[in-house]
């Protein structure tokens, strides 16, 4: 019996942890390195590993394979939710500072607005692309359409 009210409590307790406890408060956990506009607008180009070093810090992920790239990641959890994550990520060609992608582009990387260059974003012609392409199938299935209960049409005619 006691062997019986032993394996109750402990199915009990998994159960509940699979659950989890209602109530329980869960921290935000941060992990990273916290990059923001302002360091980023820092970096220029030709910059040295060092002075990148000291402007962002460590880079969380130092590629093994690719010597000439930091990756920082900024991570923002509560419990197994992320509520943030941001990404920065510096390339260097023989100890000097070539670009930056990610969600924080410095001034000194960021290339010209489209309204400067007077071209559109690369997003938007493909979006206005496929909505031609969809206005075109859309006539195309109309003129089918049409032509189909045309000859339907004639053949009723001529079979009455």
């Amino acid at each position: 019996m006691r062997i019986l009210l032993i394996a109750f409590a402990i199915t009990c307790i998994s159960a509940c942890t699979a659950v989890g406890f209602p109530g329980v408060y869960r921290i935000d956990v941060e992990q990273g390195n916290i990059v923001t506009q302002e360091l980023a607008d820092q970096l220029q180009p030709g910059m040295s590993r060092r002075q990148v070093r000291f402007i962002l810090g460590t880079p969380m992920v130092e590629d093994s394979f690719n010597r000439d790239r930091w990756d920082y990641i900024y991570t923002r959890r509560n419990g197994l939710e992320v509520l943030a994550e941001d990404r920065l990520t510096v390339f260097f060609e023989a100890d000097s500072l070539t670009s930056v992608i990610g969600d924080y582009i410095p001034e000194a990387f960021a290339g010209p607005s489209p309204a400067e260059s007077g071209t559109e974003p690369l997003e938007e012609t493909i979006e206005e692309e496929t909505a031609e392409e969809d206005t075109t199938e859309e006539e195309t299935a109309e003129e089918d359409t049409t032509e189909e209960e045309t000859g339907e049409e004639e053949e009723t005619a001529e079979g009455g």
